[in-house]
């Protein structure tokens, strides 16, 4: 077990790395970033085709912003701001059509089946709708 006290701990600090407040959120930054890669394979796996789920695009908000201020304040790396400066507008916009579309759509009480707005009758089980 030295072997993984000496792996975590370097120079008395955990990982080697002074942990201040913005280091925190450096790390959740990219934690939240790098994980929509198992959200995306994990929704895509489990259905068969190539799927987005929502979470993917609040991760990537959430990630690149975090990252954007970590940058802007501790790594003042015009590269590394310049990375996260604009992420974050297709993530929004992805998340506003995403809503918009939910807002759109009217589900059956019957058969739960989703159907445009403008429906009358459930095109699955020709229940009125509301």
């Amino acid at each position: 077990m030295d072997w993984l006290k000496h792996l975590l701990w370097h120079n008395d600090k955990f990982l080697g790395a002074d942990w201040s407040v913005w280091a925190v959120m450096g790390w959740l930054g990219n934690a939240a970033f790098s994980s929509r890669f198992f959200v995306q394979w994990y929704a895509t796996e489990k259905k068969g085709q190539v799927v987005i789920p929502v979470i993917f695009w609040w991760l990537s908000l959430i990630g690149s912003l975090l990252l954007l201020g970590y940058a802007l304040v501790q790594g003042k790396d015009a590269i590394f701001i310049f990375a996260y400066a604009f992420a974050w507008i297709p993530y929004i916009r992805n998340l506003v059509i995403h809503y918009r579309h939910l807002s759109e759509q009217k589900n059956c009480s019957q058969c739960q089946a989703v159907s445009p707005r403008s429906a009358n009758y459930c095109a699955h089980c020709g229940t009125k709708l509301g």
